[in-house]
């Protein structure tokens, strides 16, 4: 055994097993299978032109010398990111713990009901800084959430604004430069005008339907948002507020001005820098714009037994449900950082966060005022944690850079200087000395700091907050680790058992990949510090690119976009600006077939097109006759194809070439959506099919783990034509020579965990990535086979095969009364997550193992679902008390001295042997999902509150 190849560990099949696994299937060799499953006439001819190998160790070298090259300054660039120290009981139980960042989006709620409770901390937490009324569980970072707050603002504008068109949004001149840049990306092609000033002479006219303030302002400026709120209400204009989290534990919250909804990241509360992200915005709003509001809620409801239970609330909003009605996608979000946010505010508790947002002010004053001694003024009347000061910034920042100290340079005589967490009075003195030098001026020295309020009574915080029990119990180390622990116990991740979620690609995240998370060589790093100060990052992103670029067979990569569905809009964005390079502006067709990923129509017309669906045919394929008549129908104003392939049915279709030619020679571009991406790489990929660009969920087919639903990474890969529209940062210039505006806040979108995938592709070489692939469709095919005779599966290629997934037919068990529902719910019994329920078609299971996965646990799997159709066999559609309907079923049930069941409690809950040596209680029974809708509650209060009359 070749102990020293991460190839070996990586893949979970031994060679030892492959004999049975191919005679199972029903093939000779592992070649023969790809031969079947995969046209032949888009294999790649020739293995990936990558760099061999390295071992583990190897990789762990390789990045601590790469590592090594970042250059850690103490930096106060602010801008939205400051540093924050990342408690070490949070970082070791959370942030580096698999039970937490393997787990996936909690979809199946009695098996996620810790995580949840996670998110519902940091949902309280949000709204009772932000003084709203309701909170969703995070969005991907300040700037996109500014551009959610836009569209739901641009979505609930009355009756008459809608009639007479009313477009225009107000954006005070404060705002940080990259939300302006990421909302000129979205205003347009949603139709919205971006009017640019100071708020305190904007006119409040009736063209207005919104506005967006940032408090404090980009350069530390606290106002006092009150009366223009008022003003702006009479014009029947509402205001969005993006706040600093930590500024709120003193400065009056937006919701106590009036504000209708307040966005804006938690970075600071104990997430690292890392480059720029991952970090977990925050959105804030009104209860009567819940319909409207983005990304996912997590609310309280009740299970069967009138227990309370948590679970993601109002999903009908969910991008592959409404598809281009949608108002967002619940994949959107960071939920493992909003989960260390959230534990920030359980750790410290409201007098721990009044402690340390004191002590960040208190730095600011005191850093103010002594520079006003020694002569330099500073310019902020108000102000919470960054002074802006009047000095020679080329004398400075050479004084600065030479001490390793990063301040902002407005301009040439404006310096912003933001203080934070980490700031201590040794700082302050640093800080006095640098510009004492500059100005060759006798430095003052500190020895404490100034408690006195920089800001007026008007705009200072009165109001309680975080007085619920769980954010003032778990204050010592001791109390919080078991309470992390506690929650961590209720979650099915991947540490416990394989996650065969269809289309979503639950593969293992290797320790290897994931340690250098943790050193703050990288972790340390401001998004906008000099590039020479992160040459490591610039040496790892690059190459990384490279990487991406060989597998897609793409010409250019950009790794900005910070989810699947921002790729998507990426691609499409980029799309739209080499039509419009052309001087085809009118070019805004999208076709889209109905196999294609279910998120596809939303981000079309987020992106200004029209959607087009084209058929599929009875076998699950595209249509070929229909797409064709379609693309000559619109070839006059044909935008792009939009396609996933290998499809969402789990099939390579052979016809791909054929269809890919059709839309270009009606002068269209081929976008393939990479979610299926695990079954190309090494064999085919997007370039030979005849695609133009592809996204690829660098969270799926590249390791990066899930975390419970975020973070996630989407970069997009594009052909030459496409290169030069790659999206820019206005503040770290990125991406192509004629770039769109920002998709994103930083330049590198989540470049922290670009790492992940970096050793990813490292480790495995081109020789391994190609073998993970063939054993992602061995592992799918076997488990095909192990269930034929008892489950059908819907859909299958030429020759019979899956690609590395596969939907299995449900439907027909509604005549025993059984729902698909009721299969993933009785899953949890077996001690396995369901696979993806009622997706892409209603009524199935879509299954997907990933290469991950040793032979003992695809059997396991295949054994439970084997019993469960036994059960199915045995329900009656008279009869509704039985095992499936029942399910999941807790420990509580099984140890109460009355059971009411026509079933024994071994057979509600161990079923199989194997069940016993390692069982999973679900926490709750079955959520109830109206229940939580019709009183909908999103924070900590008790649910007696909200309980029906």
């Amino acid at each position: 055994m070749k102990t020293d190849a991460f190839a070996l560990r990586h893949i979970g099949p031994r060679e030892t097993d492959l004999q049975h696994m191919l005679q199972t299937i029903g093939v000779e060799s592992i070649e023969q299978l790809v031969y079947e499953t995969l046209p032949d006439d888009i294999r790649l001819k020739a293995p990936l032109d990558l760099d061999p190998a390295m071992t583990e160790y190897e990789f762990s070298n390789h990045i601590q010398q790469l590592g090594n090259k970042n250059k850690i300054f103490k930096t106060y660039i602010g801008l939205g990111y400051n540093q924050a120290i990342v408690p070490a009981v949070i970082q070791r139980n959370v942030f580096e713990n698999p039970g937490w960042y393997t787990a996936y989006t909690p979809y199946q709620a009695e098996i996620a009901q810790g995580r949840l409770e996670a998110i519902l901390n940091f949902q309280t937490t949000v709204i009772e800084l932000t003084g709203m009324e309701i909170a969703n569980a995070s969005l991907l970072d300040e700037a996109t959430a500014a551009a959610e707050a836009m569209a739901l603002l641009l979505d609930v504008r009355s009756r008459d604004q809608k009639k007479n068109n009313v477009n225009k949004f107000f954006v005070s001149e404060e705002i940080l430069p990259q939300t302006l840049s990421v909302l000129e990306t979205r205003a347009t092609p949603i139709g919205v005008e971006l009017v640019i000033g100071n708020h305190e002479t904007f006119d409040f006219s009736t063209e207005f339907f919104g506005a967006i303030l940032q408090y404090p302002g980009k350069y530390g400026q606290v106002n006092d948002y009150t009366a223009f709120i008022e003003k702006a209400a009479a014009s029947e204009i509402k205001v969005a507020v993006a706040a600093d989290i930590l500024s709120l534990v003193k400065l009056t919250p937006p919701g106590e001005m009036g504000a209708a909804v307040v966005v804006g990241t938690t970075q600071r509360f104990g997430i690292p820098l890392g480059y720029g992200g991952p970090h977990a915005a925050y959105f804030a709003t009104k209860e009567e714009y819940k319909r409207s509001m983005p990304g996912r809620i997590i609310g309280v409801t009740i299970d069967t037994n009138g227990n309370r239970a948590l679970r993601m609330a109002l999903q009908t909003r969910e991008q592959h449900i409404k598809r281009d009605k949608a108002t967002s996608n619940i994949c959107t979000a960071q939920v493992l950082l909003s989960v260390m946010a959230g534990m920030y505010a359980v750790y410290h508790g409201p007098k721990g966060l009044q402690y340390i947002a004191d002590k960040v002010h208190a730095a600011a004053a005191t850093l103010a005022n002594e520079l006003q001694k020694i002569g330099v003024q500073q310019l902020n009347s108000a102000f919470f944690d960054t002074i802006l000061v009047q000095a020679d910034a080329k004398k400075v920042k050479a004084v600065a850079e030479a001490k390793e100290v990063n301040f902002y340079y407005a301009d040439e005589n404006t310096i912003s200087i933001s203080l934070n967490e980490t700031t201590s009075i040794s700082d302050v003195n640093d800080i006095i000395a640098i510009f004492a030098e500059a100005l060759s001026l006798q430095a003052t020295t500190i020895s404490e700091l100034t408690e006195i309020n920089h800001f007026p009574d008007s705009v200072n915080r009165t109001s309680a907050f975080l007085e619920h029990d769980v954010f003032n119990k778990y204050h010592s180390e001791t109390a919080l680790m078991r309470y992390i622990k506690m929650l961590e116990r209720k979650d099915l991740a991947l540490n416990h058992s394989m996650i065969s979620l269809g289309s979503c690609t639950m593969k293992l995240n290797a320790a290897a990949e994931m340690l250098p998370l943790s050193n703050p060589n990288w972790n340390n790093v401001h998004p906008f510090a000099p590039l020479d100060q992160a040459q490591g990052y610039q040496e790892m992103l690059k190459k990384l690119e490279q990487q991406l670029n060989v597998i897609t067979g793409f010409a250019g990569t950009t790794l900005q976009p910070n989810s699947g569905a921002q790729g998507e809009y990426a691609g499409l964005m980029v799309i739209r600006a080499y039509h419009q390079s052309r001087g085809d502006d009118h070019r805004n067709i999208a076709l889209i077939p109905s196999s294609a990923h279910g998120t596809n129509p939303a981000s079309a017309a987020m992106a200004g097109m029209k959607v087009v669906v084209t058929k599929t045919l009875e076998n699950g394929n595209i249509d070929v006759e229909d797409l064709r008549e379609k693309a000559i129908l619109h070839k006059d104003n044909l935008s792009c194809l939009m396609v996933t392939y290998p499809s969402t049915h789990g099939v390579f279709e052979s016809a791909i070439q054929e269809i890919t030619k059709i839309i270009h020679d009606n002068g269209g571009q081929v976008y393939m959506d990479g979610a299926n991406m695990n079954a190309q790489v090494g064999l085919t990929n997007p370039a030979t099919i005849g695609a133009d660009v592809c996204h690829l969920n660098l969270h799926k087919t590249f390791a990066i783990p899930h975390g419970g639903g975020g973070p996630g990474v989407g970069p997009i890969c594009v052909a030459p034509q496409l290169v030069p529209f790659l999206p820019g940062n206005p503040v770290i210039p990125t991406g192509g020579e004629t770039a769109i505006t920002a998709i994103s806040a930083a330049p590198w979108g989540s470049a922290l965990v670009c790492l992940i995938s970096y050793g990813y592709i490292s480790m495995l070489g081109a020789e391994g990535l190609k073998s993970a692939t063939e054993h992602a469709i061995l592992n799918a095919n076997y488990i095909k086979e192990k269930l034929n005779g008892h489950y059908d599966t819907l859909y299958s290629g030429e020759m019979g095969r899956a690609a590395h997934e596969m939907i299995l037919e449900c439907r027909p068990f509604k005549q025993k009364g059984i729902e698909v529902t009721d299969i993933a719910k009785r899953l949890m019994d077996y001690g396995f997550h369901a696979p993806t329920v009622s997706f892409p078609v209603a009524g199935t299971l879509m299954i997907e193992p990933t290469e991950s996965e040793n032979l003992e646990e695809l059997d396991r799997f295949c054994e439970a679902m084997i019993s469960i159709r036994k059960e199915i066999e045995a329900a009656t559609i008279e009869d509704s008390n039985n095992v499936l309907k029942n399910s999941p079923h807790t420990l509580a049930m099984l140890t109460t001295e009355t059971w009411d069941f026509p079933y024994t409690r071994e057979q509600a809950a161990f079923p199989l042997e194997y069940i016993a040596e390692n069982k999973f209680w679900p926490s709750v029974r079955r959520a109830d999902d109206a229940f939580g809708d019709r009183n909908l509650i999103c924070s900590c209060a008790p649910i007696e509150a909200y309980m029906e009359n």
